[in-house]
């Protein structure tokens, strides 16, 4: 086979499509027990494929996951009757109801599995199981996203959504999620634990919507054998897999044959599990105290242990603490181990497991007595550490006799749970050989500093008063606020150095990895701290942990708050790894129960200390900052992690920055008085270029901007704020320049908020206005003694286009009239006849007795729009409503009235246009029916040499639940177009993408000439001109399309249609389509369609149309068999009614050589598959041909048979090059 022509066979088949699979399984032919076991095995890993997970996530670079971008990974849906599980997309569309996006990716193109509800039932649960998966190691850690929209349906004491394992008969839990009104992407986590055979996993659900996405398995394969012999600090397991030697008998089964846990290995440990006893550990017999206790015996739901940690098992035994009917939380349990002997040859270890969930104040804490002293803290751990058993270490070098106590503490709040089980004593804790009495348990007297654990300041507590600048909290440390006697102190910590202590951070580490307070002269690397520059110095670093889980370094400030606006925190980090590492740095919002990760780095190999200033904005409500890290501490190469000099600033609410009031701002210099709220979703980049054009200042310089085709920029918003605003004495003017470009562009808000009410919408423009600057305004009115602020809000409507913001000026005085108005913010200076008014309205409460059920400019039931109730009982027949705008200046020349209206579809009464100049006005447009309740487009040239107004009147007729209304008013320079035809070089002439997203959910765009598509327009052949185009890259491959609509036009036995279009394309293949429909309520007709790469310049069509109603002309792009990149653009559209097109309607050549229509094209079509198919001679042709006539349309299959103008000769492409008089143009007229 020609190399080239399997080249495009396999690009033909490779895209992948919703239930196609392109994923190979188990091509090496592993047998069963090596298959889904996260080993791979398979020189490709394919035996890892359809396992729950793919070998890979392509998108994400994970492996083991399932991104449910190429199927369901082998996930089945078990669910009642009444739900089902289907793979789904999401739709921007559904804010605020369900997801408008995927995780993955981020946008509305990505797959996600859904929950559907078929039928409301209350006992109902939906299911989704995975395959039959192999063993999973102890360190098993699954990863999900999940979205539950929670509607109140089949609302129980039961979680909303839980994960089950199923092994050996017996099912057990091991997720359960918390009752949250967070409506968006949320992370759980969950931990196998060891499982020595075949499993699978199951993730449930009561809620009728619920989305799961990227599923992750972490860690999950055992240890691979090795040729190599084991290191210094390994062992050797018997299956020939190594394991570190603190894994060595330690209660769990790391090797994954028990070798680490057999009698010859732990003969000299003591390991009590509680299976059969307390193994001489005693508890105090007053309540709180340990129980022991399996999972059996708690109710459903409960937050406690599931299982245990010995055997994995709901039968299995473990100590829990039990606060008793009287809940006595201020006390402690206590669990007291024997007397052991003092520790002068070695050290005593104890090895056990802990389960502290559901409670940010409960502790364990971890002490020994000696015989002749007080208690001693030697570990505490506190918080939420998640539904899992977590491993935990504590070393005890005594100089006498002594005991172990292990303390929980139940805090305040939700109780949760806490429970201990397999405690395993080293060799080195060796019992006193008399039976020693239980000592009385006294207070603690002293608690040594311990790293990390224990720290001597408090911000969190409940002592009323806050503590001084030279205390060791600086309440005022470079602009904060000292909280005074307040029931629960907020503050802030000054400067961290960490020489003296860790300030307040506490590590909440579970696995591997922990903060810890470092010493430089300690550690390789780095070998100097920041502050000091020296060995001697002290640093916060990451350093190994007992853990068992493979898990980031995680460390917390004391509950922070309330900060001002222009808060934020500055340190230095150091981070030498390879890529995979990094440091980032979150925001804890507990009250919202929401995770916000405001910085991250990623490891370079950098050998020195790097500062950043991460903003932390304004916060009402308390917070805390986590600071993570992941790096490899084992291996060959050195890696390491730390922070220093960790400092807080402009925290104080009261602080107000020097240029909090320079509202007037070009952003040359930075961002003057405007901040970034922090309490967003994505931020404004301020930037030069930024791939989205120049600035409006200086064609040079900086702007804002948001890009929402990036990563970076998942939610729905992007606010900048302001301080707040003493009272203007008199009005203001703010005045800025905008760009709203792409596909799905989204809104731009400008709003105000004065004290005590609500934001306000003060100006707003929605969907594309092209790539260029437009001038918006809005009045600041004077509101009697109330402080402001203003906020410009960037809303997202999909994921392919960007906003920006240039040139903000505030001028004293108020606005002209608004030359562009949707009615969204308000009535923009419009004014109703007192009488009888126009009244702005929406239908988003879906309570309006009449009027359009969605406005224009959103296509939404929460848009707005004017109206007039034109019913009798509201406006009698025969009178008027006006609605009249404010006072316009002089015109130099004509300029173009635009509007959209609609009317009822039975006796609306009439709309009339007047200019009112000097008092007198005259009428430029009327209408009284027209077919059907849909928005129209018209337009009104105006000249007028004096102050004029803009006058719309309505007059009734009389009807039922009958009315007129009014949308998306706009003031253009020069006359206007005829209906139908633009020369783009002003506006877009009423050619719009529909609000309606049934239809066409992209805009095009319309812009100058630029990089991608033509270089110069049409109409001047300039870069200067304008056109419109679009990048049918974006449509993917599923069958997207983009229209382009006129405005209505009537009925016409014979009108003529000519336009210039620009195509494109990689010459060789059809990709982008562009068609010509007529539109109507009978439906669509394509009279025109062309494909793919049309030439390096601009052709010309001209094409009859015909049709007997009212109807528009739709201009539609959309992929060919495969995605390719391709811009299609128009320019210059003339309608002409009522007369038909000279000679037979061919297109021309720019440069005036002569085309064939579509019928030459058709027989040159049939001739060359004819002359190709015989050079062929084999099956390979009939089938290639079969496989690209399968994709088309069938106008396609009509018009154009066989290859086209390329033909295969041996191993070569050849272009047949066509004859200079009779030149085939691929495009297709239909009658």
């Amino acid at each position: 086979m020609p190399a080239r022509l399997f080249l495009l066979i396999l690009m033909l088949s490779a895209w992948p499509h919703p239930g196609v699979q392109s994923i190979f399984i188990n091509r090496c032919s592993s047998p069963a027990p090596k298959v889904c076991d996260f080993v791979c095995d398979c020189r490709d890993c394919s035996d890892e494929n359809q396992c729950g997970y793919h070998k890979e996530s392509v998108m994400l670079g994970t492996p083991f996951t399932c991104d449910f971008e190429e199927g369901n990974c082998g996930w089945k849906d078990v669910s009642t009757f009444a739900y089902r599980w289907v793979t789904d997309r999401a739709s921007i569309a559904m804010w605020g109801t369900g997801p408008s996006a995927d995780h993955t990716r981020g946008t509305d193109l990505g797959w996600y599995m859904a929950a559907e509800m078929r039928r409301n039932t209350f006992a109902a649960i939906a299911r989704l199981r995975s395959p039959v998966m192999q063993q999973a190691a102890a360190t098993c850690e699954i990863r999900a996203w999940y979205r539950l929209w929670e509607t109140g349906l089949n609302e129980t004491v039961q979680p909303a959504l839980w994960v089950e394992l199923t092994y050996d008969n017996e099912t057990r839990t091991l997720w359960q999620s918390i009752k949250s009104s967070i409506s968006a992407w949320q992370e759980l986590v969950a931990y196998t634990g060891r499982v020595p055979g075949e499993f699978q996993i199951t993730v449930s659900s009561r809620q009728s919507s619920l989305q799961l996405d990227d599923v992750e398995f972490r860690s999950c394969g055992l240890p691979p054998p090795l040729s190599l012999v084991c290191g210094s600090d390994e062992r050797n397991c018997s299956r020939g897999s190594c394991v570190q030697l603190e894994q060595l008998c330690d209660g769990t089964d790391d090797c994954g044959d028990l070798s680490d846990e057999s009698a010859t290995e732990c003969g000299s440990f003591t390991i009590c599990s509680f299976e059969t006893g307390w193994c001489g550990w005693n508890t105090v017999p007053d309540y709180p105290t340990w129980v022991r206790n399996t999972s059996l015996h708690f109710a459903p739901g409960a937050r406690s242990p599931t299982r245990d940690h010995s055997s994995n098992s709901r039968t299995g035994f473990f100590l829990y603490v039990s606060t008793g009917p009287q809940d006595r939380r201020n006390n402690a349990a206590r669990l007291v181990s024997p007397t052991f002997q003092a520790t002068t040859t070695s050290f005593c270890s104890l090895v056990f497991y802990s389960h502290l969930y559901d409670s940010a104040t409960s502790s364990l804490n971890i002490y020994y007595k000696p015989s002749s002293g007080v208690m001693q803290l030697v570990r505490a751990r506190a918080g939420d550490l998640g539904d899992y058993w977590f491993r935990e270490k504590v070393d005890f070098s005594v100089t006498e006799s002594f005991q172990i106590i292990l303390e929980g503490m139940i805090g305040t709040g939700p109780k949760g749970s806490m429970a201990l089980d397999d405690l395993v004593l080293s060799p080195g804790c060796v019992r006193v050989a008399a039976k020693a009495k239980v000592p009385e348990l006294m207070t603690p007297a002293a608690y040594p500093p311990v790293p990390m654990a224990v720290g001597t300041e408090d911000c969190s507590s409940t002592r009323l008063q806050a503590r001084s600048s030279r205390g060791s909290w600086h309440h005022l440390a470079r602009g904060f606020r000292a909280q005074t006697r307040q029931v629960k102190t907020w503050c802030f910590p000054g400067a961290s150095t960490f020489e003296a202590g860790t300030r307040g951070w506490k590590d909440v580490s579970v696995g591997q990895l922990q903060w810890a307070r470092q010493k430089a002269s300690e550690a390789l690397l780095p070998g100097a701290d920041h502050t000091t520059n020296t060995s001697t110095g002290s640093y916060l670093g990451v350093a190994l942990a007992p853990g068992q889980v493979v898990s980031v370094a995680r460390a917390r400030t004391p509950v922070l708050g309330p900060s001002g606006l222009a808060c934020s925190v500055e340190m230095h980090y150091w981070l030498h790894s390879d890529p995979q590492g990094f440091i980032a740095l979150g925001i804890m919002d507990h009250a919202l129960g929401t995770h916000r990760l405001a910085w991250q780095t990623q490891g370079n190999g950098s050998t020195a200390w790097k500062h950043i200033s991460v903003p932390l904005g304004e916060r009402a409500r308390p917070f805390q900052l986590e600071l993570t890290a992941l790096v490899k501490l084992r291996g060959p190469v050195v890696q390491s992690a730390a922070v220093d000099d960790v400092v807080f600033v402009n925290c104080d609410p009261r602080f107000t920055p020097p240029d909090a009031l320079e509202l007037s701002c070009n952003f040359e210099m930075g961002f003057c008085g405007w901040y970034q709220d922090q309490s967003d979703d994505f931020e404004w980049a301020r930037g030069t270029g930024l791939g989205l054009g120049s600035d409006h200042t200086t064609g040079t310089g900086y702007f804002l901007s948001v890009d929402l085709s990036a990563q970076s920029t998942w939610g729905l918003s992007a606010r900048l704020i302001t301080y707040p605003q003493d009272p203007p004495t008199r009005e203001q003017c703010l005045s800025f320049w905008y760009r709203l470009d792409g596909p799905q562009s989204g809104t731009l808000n400008l709003k105000i908020q004065h004290d005590g009410e609500p934001e306000t919408v003060l100006w707003t423009q929605t969907g594309s206005h092209g790539s260029t600057w437009h001038l918006g305004f809005a009045t600041l009115s004077r509101q009697a003694l109330q402080r402001y602020r203003l906020i410009f809000e960037a809303l997202r409507d999909g994921y392919l286009g960007n906003m920006a913001l240039d040139d903000v000026t505030v001028r004293a005085g108020a606005c002209g009239p608004q030359k562009s108005c949707s009615f969204e913010a308000n009535a923009c200076g419009f004014s109703s006849s007192w009488q009888y008014t126009w009244a702005r309205q929406s239908n988003a409460t879906g309570i309006a007795t009449t009027g359009p059920s969605t406005d224009h400019t959103m296509g939404t039931a929460r848009g707005y729009y004017m109206i007039v109730d034109t019913s009798k009982g509201f406006l009698p027949r025969g009178q008027a409503a006006t609605l009249s705008s404010g006072q316009y200046r002089p015109l130099t020349g004509p300029q173009c009235l635009g509007f959209w209206y609609q009317l009822s579809p039975s006796d609306p009464g009439s709309l009339t246009v007047f200019m009112k100049e000097k008092g007198v006005q005259r009428r430029l447009f009327s209408v009284s029916s027209v077919q059907g309740d849909t928005w129209r487009y018209s337009k009104v040239t105006v000249q007028a040499a004096e102050d004029w107004q803009a006058v719309f009147e309505v007059v009734s007729a009389g009807g039922e639940l009958s009315y007129v209304a009014l949308d998306d008013l706009h003031l253009k320079a020069g006359s206007c177009p005829e209906p139908g035809s633009c020369d783009f070089e002003s506006d877009t002439c009423g050619w719009t993408s529909p609000s309606d997203l049934t239809l066409s959910s992209y805009a095009w765009g319309w812009r100058s000439g630029a990089s991608l598509g033509p270089k110069v327009d049409h109409t001047l052949g300039t870069t200067a001109g304008h056109y419109v185009y679009f990048d049918a890259s974006v449509l993917g491959p599923r069958g997207n399309t983009a229209w382009l609509l006129s405005e209505h036009l009537p009925a016409t036995m014979g009108a003529c249609l000519r336009f210039w279009y620009h195509m494109h394309f990689p010459e060789h293949f059809y990709s982008g389509e562009l068609r010509v429909k007529l539109y109507s309520m009978a439906g669509e007709l394509t009279v025109w369609c062309a494909r793919g790469h049309q030439g390096h310049g601009w052709r010309n069509r001209t094409i009859s149309v015909q049709n007997t109603m009212e109807f528009q002309i739709v201009f539609e792009v959309a992929n060919g068999k495969w995605p390719a990149g391709g811009t299609i653009a128009l320019d210059d559209i003339t309608y002409h009614a009522g007369e038909g097109c000279d000679g037979n309607g061919l297109g021309q050549m720019e440069g005036g050589k002569p085309a064939k229509g579509a019928v030459a094209a058709m027989v040159i079509g049939i001739l060359l598959a004819t002359v190709f198919l015989l050079l062929l001679a084999c099956s390979m042709g009939c089938w290639l041909k079969r496989r690209v006539a399968a994709g088309r349309m069938p106008e396609e299959r009509a018009a154009s048979q066989g290859f086209d103008n390329i033909a295969f000769r041996d191993d070569r492409v050849t272009i047949t090059p066509l004859p200079v008089d009779e030149e085939t143009e691929r495009d297709v007229s239909l009658p």
